[in-house]
């Protein structure tokens, strides 16, 4: 990056530890602001790192009787910090008593009180509510006391996470390797009647794509065929303040249209309306097309290093001159990234502004209707702003749903990743972290979606060390859909036996070819996934020791079935392979199951498989025992040619009717379970012979 006196840089800070804390960054006054790409993850340099001072505190001998909701911090954006001796000294006293009802009242009262301050030197409190709250059963309560010390707790969080692993094991989302999810997808090109996949992502193409930065884009139009985005392309040799004749990448702002015909993204071009001399970025059009807000960067008539300005679509179709919106929306820091509402009457943010929660926060306006203006910003709240930073905040343009970018939240995949949020009664729930197949080593920022909800765009570095951003259309996945909401769970479960088995777990959807990511299921053989109701889907299952599962469903509502598997460790037969009598010819009803063996062999290279024939009592005992090897020959034969297997791998035995699992045969039935073909795999050791 070129450097400038006057100018300075916002960094992205590296995410340590996936729970923990951040580096702190040293910012240079010589250094470039960018009003999109470069974040700071700063603390306030008055905190100071401390441990958890109740840390031990374990109440005994609780009950309760009531249930206490979800905490509404109300005082968020009213007081800076919460502090009365009177009500501490009470809550001391209730303690010592071991009054634990009314010392879990009036401490959740307490808590729910809080300024931002508090979330910086009073976190002690949080933790002894979470553990008196789990300790009474209360544990939705308790889960979400200790998220939000995993957020916000400057210090050591090993206790704090080993609480929350122990209560909320069940809760997280246990992802399958993306290798998993590249496997099914060859897997699924082979089946005819399923959607083929999606591509994983395209790039934008070089009409909007360049060898800079291209970020920050926000999408318009009837047929979202505009797009409006940031780059840094625009290189000059100018005479700029203090900078003499030096070359400078100079950030712009630039629109691009899509030819719908031929499904391509034209030239871009800069849009001149909005740009300067200065750094303009991150702008943002409201629904009607007639309002953008963007950021600018060191401009004369600026409040902090970066600002909020608006432009309006005047009756002549001319944007107006942009206008600054004032110290209510800006500060004296970095303030960008906008996002309208869905109604327009709400300005979305980040902002890098001392008195928040830790480098960058999400922030938000509401405009007066009376007069039009921008009311004085407020902090989005504890649930989503963390000690660490988000950024690029886009509400759904039709859900109530608010997507961000942050590394301060408990599961990333990568630096900065894109989660989501729901507005639920004037609050907004735990944020979801959109998955891998969104997500990636690298950073994810600027998340923006067609109105249809079909395509994402967003920035995204190719890796950690990546510093060049291009733009990306990716199909929405399905954990990125504002309306998969609709749970889905399961078991894996031996029907006889009530054995439950571990695997992978991956369900396509069949109708629209929404792309979901693979899933492990829990060690109690469950697993769980978020879709979208009424909808056709196919659940694929597989694990190191059951027959591999699909199976077509209906999903209409919450639902929860019990997936049977069938063991392969056990010596099993299927009712489909049942010759005709005194022959070895198979049949085509045979073969799925066969392809199960296959399939099973194939993902498992230290099994081998043994099979033996068997016959019913009618007949020569040799003729009997010769028919019984000569199908399980047959079978061998087609095992090993479909899964190109070595031969030893697979062997072939008869035992004639030396063995019946009935005795005494009187009809037709009986004889039929006798004729059986049996099928045994078993492990073998690399190291030793692959035959017994």
């Amino acid at each position: 990056m070129v450097l400038f006196v006057e100018q300075s840089i916002i960094k992205l800070g590296n995410f340590i530890h996936k729970y923990f804390f951040i580096i702190l960054l040293s910012l240079s006054m010589s250094t470039l602001v960018y009003s999109q790409k470069k974040l700071n993850s700063k603390k306030d340099p008055e905190v100071k790192e401390k441990t958890l001072r109740v840390q031990k505190f374990i109440p005994t001998d609780t009950s309760s009787v009531f249930e206490l909701p979800k905490i509404d911090f109300k005082n968020i954006n009213l007081i800076v910090d919460y502090y009365k001796p009177a009500k501490l000294a009470e809550i001391e006293r209730l303690k010592r008593n071991k009054q634990w009802d009314e010392f879990m009242l009036k401490l959740y009262d307490y808590v729910s009180n809080f300024g931002i301050k508090n979330f910086i030197y009073d976190l002690d409190k949080v933790w002894m509510l979470a553990r008196v709250a789990e300790a009474q059963g209360q544990m939705e309560l308790t889960k979400e006391l200790y998220r939000v010390l995993i957020k916000h707790y400057r210090g050591d969080l090993q206790q704090a996470l080993h609480y929350y692993d122990s209560i909320a094991h069940y809760d997280k989302v246990l992802y399958a390797d993306i290798e998993d999810y590249y496997r099914l997808i060859e897997k699924r090109k082979q089946i005819d009647t399923l959607m083929p996949p999606k591509d994983i992502m395209l790039e934008m193409g070089d009409g909007v794509n360049s060898p800079y930065d291209d970020y920050g884009l926000t999408i318009s139009g009837e047929y979202d065929d505009l797009i409006i985005f940031t780059s840094s392309r625009n290189i000059d040799t100018v005479r700029y303040k203090l900078d003499i004749g030096n070359v400078r990448q100079n950030e712009d702002i630039y629109i691009s249209k899509k030819d719908i015909a031929l499904d391509e993204w034209g030239k871009a071009e800069p849009f001149k309306a909005l740009n300067s001399e200065d750094n303009e970025g991150s702008p943002c059009m409201s629904r009607d097309g007639r309002h953008i807000v963007f950021a600018r960067c060191n401009s004369e008539d600026g409040l902090g290093d970066c600002d909020l300005y608006i432009t309006n679509l005047e009756n002549d179709s001319v944007w107006s001159e942009p206008k600054n919106l004032g110290a209510n929306v800006n500060s004296y820091a970095w303030d960008s990234h906008p996002a309208f509402s869905i109604s327009g009457d709400t300005l979305f943010f980040s902002s890098s502004r001392r008195g928040g929660f830790g480098g960058t926060d999400i922030y938000y306006s509401i405009k007066d209707q009376k007069t039009g203006d921008w009311e004085k910003a407020q902090n989005i709240g504890p649930i989503i702003n963390t000690r660490d930073s988000e950024v690029s905040p886009y509400p759904h343009p039709k859900y109530n749903v608010l997507y961000f970018s942050s590394n301060g939240h408990m599961l990333n995949f990568g630096d900065f990743d894109i989660f989501k949020t729901y507005r639920v009664e004037n609050s907004w729930t735990e944020p979801y972290n959109v998955g891998p197949l969104v997500n990636g080593e690298g950073n994810e920022f600027y998340f923006t979606i067609d109105s249809e909800s079909k395509w994402l765009f967003y920035a995204k570095s190719v890796g950690p060390e990546e510093e060049n951003l291009d733009l990306q259309s990716f199909p929405l996945p399905m954990d990125a859909k504002p309306n998969s909401v609709v749970k889905f769970r399961g078991r894996i479960i031996e029907p006889t036996t009530g054995e439950v088995f571990q695997g992978v777990v991956t369900v396509i959807d069949m109708d629209e070819g929404d792309e979901v990511a693979p899933r492990k299921t829990y060690a109690d053989g469950s697993f769980e996934f978020e879709l979208i109701d009424k909808r056709n889907y196919l659940i694929i299952v597989e694990g190191d020791n059951f027959f591999d599962i699909e199976q077509v469903f209906y999903l209409e509502g919450d639902t929860t079935m019990d997936i049977e598997a069938t063991d392969a460790a056990s010596t099993i037969s299927f009712e489909s392979i049942d010759f005709e009598k005194g022959s070895s010819t198979l049949q085509p009803i045979m073969e799925n199951n066969l392809h199960l063996i296959i399939d099973f062999l194939s993902d498992h290279p230290n099994f081998n498989l043994k099979i033996v024939g068997h016959t019913d009592s009618d007949g020569n005992p040799e003729d009997n025992f010769n028919l019984s090897l000569e199908r399980a020959k047959v079978i061998r034969d087609y095992i090993i040619s479909y899964g190109l297997f070595d031969n030893d791998r697979v062997q072939a035995y008869g035992l004639g009717s030396s063995q019946p699992l009935i005795e005494n045969e009187i009809t037709e039935e009986d004889k039929k379970k006798n004729r059986r073909v049996e099928f045994n795999l078993y492990h073998v050791n690399p190291k030793d012979s692959k035959t017994e």
